[in-house]
């Protein structure tokens, strides 16, 4: 009996739970079921969402064992489609299989199609990375190639603001869940990224199946399904040009890509710049392309074959630096590509400051074969081509002549490899002298009667000269190869350092120490151009001790510019590696000025903060200040005044006024002495492990109590803060949710656990604030809106910052689901107190 084929898996991705995925494979189910369609329902979880449990009326539900779909009944019903949700549910103990896409594996075995759902969060490949942004470890996954393996991935889509607006109306969880939800796993950055990792996955899958296609079919053709841009780059200074222009011409798609290509010959003859290379791949990665290195013989061919392969829409290369005269030997590689690309490339010729130029290759510095090669070059040029004509003129051995000039070809070729091609020159010329005087007819004469000795002399010297000129370059530039590498690997690692920030002055000092093998590096610099010199940062000390004051107290110095001077103690350098030194030189004063720059623009911002701060401060003492003031004055003076009697009641509203102004002006100062605090650098925050549940009840004192609900779980893991900033902090922003809350509205304080930490959010709903305002909020003296004046100076939430970044935290705005805004405190977790010893007492009076 044949087997029946394998069915066929169709999958619904999404981002996030509540995007629609159960409902979207409900209802193609019903749309099969409605084209008659054996369909039947072997798992679905609805979660009490009311649209999708309404999809289930008029499908076929297998019952259920153990809470568990029921594979064996499945199987045994037979049906043409299943649909089985949650693909990366883990079974109940003691099933069959122990995750459920293995009971799905069995139904396609059998022949049966499978509609199914999954997360992205639940494939195996991205847990870490979903762990990283969600704060969350998920223990039910999914193998990917199970998921790469579907016939069909549907991505179900839902932008993070209506995933939300979704959750807040209660058409995902409980309204009882809602906050909770929203406040931890459905925050808008979580769902941006989960939903970028979504489509950045999906997209890759449609790549592959793409070029799956493609292969199967021998199709070679272009498919425009979207620009991919192919830049050719031969190392020349015309690179960055064509890059750029690539960049531009992506820009005006949406999804392009830049993809840059270098194609090397395979014999390494072709010399390319590889610093100018190093930089366009720097500018292409910046741009956000790819860089590429391809081996071929034919360029143009090994151009087309890479765009092809990567299915690219359009090659950008540049106009020809070959000199006129050139083109005699071809058309050059842009004709060619040019002539060859088919209908289904088009090729961007873009011309630069480089056209017709010439293409020489880079010019390196002379390479130095060392005495011990040297000598022994000129032993071979020299002595050997004697010694062998006396061996051969002097014994009764005879070679022959054709013998004899491969002798003297191969002491020639020796002499190249060990000396150069000065001494291979020179052995040539005096091996064809000896050769045309002994060995040819007539003997010891400079004449050559016979013309075939005449041809073999010549093409004897010819091949010589051939031969030592080619073994001289190769080993030249084997040398210069080696001796560049290490430079541009020296220069590289000292740039990325530079660029990233990762070396103080000293620390790139100790660097040219160490790479140059010397005792001691200084950087000098001088007020005047013929001023004396100062030290501004040395490292080690040179070998007769004392120190580098002077460019006169080392071996080497460098100048950059008339008033900066490296200097260097320990040995003297040749001059090829002063390039390199140069290149030190140049980064470490720029590494100097940067120090100093960054240290006066801190010094600036600190003054300009200053200004401002006392600017404000007067214009809040002449209002803010005065207001209570004022209220408290007027009070005292209807108290005193003998003109009027006043009631009991009277008195106690006065002297309620009175309180209340005091009450005021306390907060105004103690947030003005706060803010001063901060400002100077004289707070120091004491650190230790606290409990939540004790701090923030104490923070509510200044509010009535039936202005907020409280939600602090006792289970929360302690955090790290100091309790008298975490109190003074929390009551600010409670103060100003409350102040700004709409009459009979009550703000939510709740906390929650993230990973390593901890969470405290304060939720009203009122009026909000835009993004373009959340962060000046938290700046001294700032009151958003129409705030009333005489309500603030508006410190509080600056101060509640200022606290929360001095104990290790953070405090950021948010908005509110449906109107208002939430204010998220986060900390640090702490350690736990250790349990106390049970044979100790629990308290000890001393």
């Amino acid at each position: 009996m044949a087997q029946a084929p394998r069915g066929t898996l169709r999958i619904y991705l999404g981002a996030a739970p509540g995007v629609g995925k159960t409902y979207a494979m409900l209802s193609e189910a019903h749309r099969r079921q409605e084209r008659g369609t054996d369909v039947v329902v072997g798992h679905v979880e609805h979660y009490g969402r009311p649209r999708t449990e309404a999809l289930l009326h008029g499908l076929e539900l297998v019952p259920r064992r153990g809470g568990e779909m029921d594979t064996d009944a499945v199987l045994a019903r037979a049906p043409r489609v299943a649909v089985v949700d949650e693909l990366a549910h883990t079974n109940a103990p003691g099933s069959r299989n122990g995750k459920r896409w293995q009971d799905v594996d069995r139904l396609l075995e059998a022949g049966i199609d499978v509609i199914s759902t999954v997360n992205i969060q639940h494939l195996e490949s991205l847990g870490d990375v979903v762990e990283s942004i969600t704060g969350l470890r998920q223990r039910e996954t999914v193998p990917d190639e199970v998921v790469r393996r579907a016939d069909q991935i549907e991505l179900v889509d839902m932008s993070p603001q209506a995933l939300r607006r979704r959750m807040a109306h209660g058409n995902i969880y409980r309204p009882d869940k809602v906050d909770a939800a929203l406040s931890n796993y459905f925050r808008p950055g979580n769902l941006t990224a989960l939903r970028e990792l979504a489509l950045l996955w999906t997209a890759d899958r449609v790549d592959e199946y793409l070029q799956r296609y493609r292969a199967e079919h021998s199709i070679s053709s272009t498919w425009r399904a979207r620009e991919r841009i192919v830049v050719g780059l031969t190392g020349g200074p015309e690179g960055r040009t064509l890059v750029r222009r690539a960049a531009r011409v992506a820009a005006k798609g949406s999804g392009s890509e830049i993809l840059a290509v270098h194609i090397a010959r395979p014999d390494g003859l072709a010399a390319a710049s590889h610093a100018e290379l190093a930089a366009q791949r720097g500018l292409v990665e910046d741009l956000g392309g790819t860089y590429h290195h391809v081996i071929g013989d034919d360029v143009p061919a090994a151009l087309l074959d890479f765009a092809r392969g990567v299915n690219a829409s359009q090659i950008v290369l540049g106009s020809s630096r070959r000199k006129s005269w050139h083109y005699v030997f071809g058309p050059g590689v842009g004709a060619t590509v040019a002539r060859d690309s088919g209908p289904d490339l088009d090729v961007h010729i873009v011309t630069h400051d480089e056209v017709a130029t010439g293409r020489g290759l880079p010019v390196g510095r002379g390479a130095r074969l060392g005495r011990l090669r040297t000598v022994t070059g000129w032993l071979v040029a020299l002595p050997a081509p004697l010694l062998l004509t006396f061996v051969l003129s002097e014994t009764p051995l005879d070679v022959g002549f054709t013998n004899t000039v491969l002798l003297f070809l191969a002491f020639t070729v020796t002499a190249a490899l060990a000396g150069g091609l000065l001494p291979a020159l020179v052995s040539a010329t005096v091996s064809s002298a000896l050769l045309n005087y002994f060995f040819t007819d007539p003997r010891h004469t400079w004449s050559v009667t016979d013309p075939h000795n005449v041809v073999s002399i010549a093409v004897y010297l010819l091949v010589a000269v051939s031969v030592a000129s080619v073994v001289d370059l190769a080993a030249r530039r084997t040398q210069q190869a080696a001796r560049l590498r290490a430079e541009s690997e020296i220069l590289s690692v000292l740039a990325g350092s530079v660029l990233r920030g990762d070396d103080s002055l000293e620390g790139m000092l100790d660097r040219v120490r160490e790479t140059f093998s010397m005792e001691a590096a200084a950087l000098l610099e001088r007020q005047e151009d013929h001023g004396p010199w100062a030290c501004a940062a040395a490292v080690g000390a040179p070998r007769g001790g004392g120190a580098l004051l002077r460019p006169e107290d080392g071996e080497v110095d460098m100048p950059v510019g008339d008033r900066r001077m490296l200097v260097l103690s320990g040995r003297a350098l040749p001059a090829e590696d002063r390039r390199v030194l140069a290149a030190f030189a140049a980064q470490a004063v720029g590494v100097l000025d940067r120090q100093r720059l960054v240290g006066q623009a801190e010094q600036a911002r600190e003054l300009a903060e200053g200004n401002r701060i006392r600017t404000a401060l007067l214009a809040a003492v002449s209002h803010d200040l005065r207001t209570p003031l004022a209220a408290i004055k007027a009070a005292v003076t209807s108290l005193r005044s003998d003109d009027v009697a006043w009631s009991e009641e009277d008195e106690a509203d006065l002297l309620e006024a009175i309180e209340q102004g005091a009450d005021r002006l306390d907060h105004l100062v103690g947030n003005l002495l706060d803010m001063s605090r901060l400002q100077t650098g004289t707070l120091t925050p004491l650190i230790r492990s606290i409990d939540l549940d004790e701090v923030v009840p104490r923070a509510l004192g200044g509010v009535p109590e039936s202005s907020v609900d409280l939600d602090v779980p006792e289970t929360l893991p302690v955090v790290a803060a100091d309790p008298g900033l975490l109190e003074r902090a929390v009551a600010n922003v409670v103060e100003n949710a409350v102040k700004y809350s709409p009459a009979g509205t009550r703000v939510l304080v709740a906390a929650s656990a993230l990973r390593e930490r901890v969470e405290v959010r304060v939720t009203d709903r009122g009026p909000g604030v835009p993004d373009s305002a959340k962060d000046r909020i938290f700046e001294p003296f700032q009151r958003h809106g129409d705030a009333p004046r005489g309500a603030g100076v508006g410190l509080g939430l600056a101060v509640a910052r200022g606290f929360a970044e001095a104990m290790g935290g953070t405090l950021h705005a948010e908005d509110t689901p449906g109107g208002g805004m939430t204010m998220v405190l986060t900390l640090r977790a702490g350690e736990a107190a250790p349990h106390p010893r049970a044979d100790l007492p629990a308290h000890v009076t001393t």
